[in-house]
């Protein structure tokens, strides 16, 4: 483990230490351990210092474990995943993933990171990545069945993702076409996904889940959209971001597995049990015009399908249809 990732094990509690206790822990000198600190200052991690008695983060926070995580997983998913990449900072855990399978990476790798200085949401928009306080996870997945056909993958994700919230207590969240979980129109969690590969062959998919576990405040006020956070739903109690990795973990490699052996069929029921667009006015913003009618769920490929004042029915793939809720 680097000797940062260490120092914030031993900060992780929330109490005070002292410059000199984390220096003997550490084996390093008072200089060194202020040092450390101040790049994981420069990182955007809140260390405060308390004069006269030493070093605390501003929140308690429970770390990654990548032995916590991958105890809790299911028989069939610890022969399905592996390795857990840990990292306390990342630009993204999808573009790490992106060029370690462009290297020949085997399916089922997964990447978490304790903050992200570039986390990507569809349409080049910026995912808020604040440390320690949100999941964000990356899975590699190799697929024979080629990109041309993937083209319900998001909402299948989607559907892993759901049954994870609801799985602490979230029931209120609702997936909103292509690949969000919202609550009361709020984003919960995000999916990105990016295919690398053969239209009609081989490909590898890096699939991208941030879930809002605990939003800080000063993080917040930099989202550009309406957002919720699982600290924020009637229910919920207090939520372990270990054991919500595995059980995130289980849900894919379940939603995974069923859409290689039936495709969308095998998630479309839940899906469509869950839509929160359905029957309300939805303005889509397509290339070159907008689109207004009413949202009447998505069909067998994954295609969101649209009421138009006439009573005819357009359907739309995801690419870059972007839609809200007028």
């Amino acid at each position: 483990m680097q000797l940062r990732s260490r120092l914030l094990n031993y900060l992780a509690d929330g109490r005070i230490h002292s410059g000199e206790s984390l220096g003997s822990a550490l084996g390093v000198s008072r200089m060194a351990v202020c040092k450390h600190l101040r790049t994981l200052r420069e990182l955007g991690i809140d260390i405060e210092s308390v004069r006269g008695k030493g070093y605390r983060l501003s929140t308690p926070c429970e770390l990654l474990d990548g032995d916590a995580i991958l105890a809790c997983l299911q028989p069939r998913t610890r022969t399905a995943v592996g390795p857990l990449d840990i990292h306390l900072a990342l630009d993204s855990t999808s573009n790490y993933l992106r060029a370690r399978a462009l290297g020949g990476a085997a399916s089922g790798m997964v990447c978490l990171a304790e903050l992200q200085s570039a986390g990507r949401g569809r349409h080049g928009r910026q995912w808020v990545s604040p440390f320690g306080s949100n999941l964000y996870l990356s899975l590699l997945w190799r697929s024979e069945l080629g990109a041309a056909v993937l083209g319900g993958l998001s909402l299948a994700v989607g559907v892993a993702v759901l049954r994870t919230l609801h799985s602490t207590g979230a029931r209120q969240a609702l997936l909103k076409w292509p690949n969000d979980i919202v609550v009361d129109d709020a984003k919960l969690a995000g999916i990105l996904i990016d295919v690398a590969g053969e239209s009609a062959g081989p490909c590898a998919v890096i699939i991208g889940v941030g879930i809002n576990v605990r939003m800080p405040a000063g993080a917040a006020a930099r989202i550009d959209q309406c957002w919720t956070d699982l600290a924020s739903q009637p229910g919920v109690a207090a939520v372990s971001r270990n054991r919500l990795a595995s059980v995130l973990l289980d849900e894919l490699v379940a939603g995974l597995t069923g859409f290689e052996a039936d495709g969308l069929a095998s998630c479309l029921r839940h899906w469509q049990q869950h839509d929160a667009l359905y029957g309300r006015p939805v303005e889509l913003k397509v290339p070159g015009r907008p689109v207004r009618g009413i949202a009447r769920g998505v069909d067998a490929t994954g295609a969101l399908l649209i009421e138009n004042s006439d009573g005819g029915q357009q359907r739309f793939m995801a690419g870059e249809v972007s839609v809200r809720v007028q």
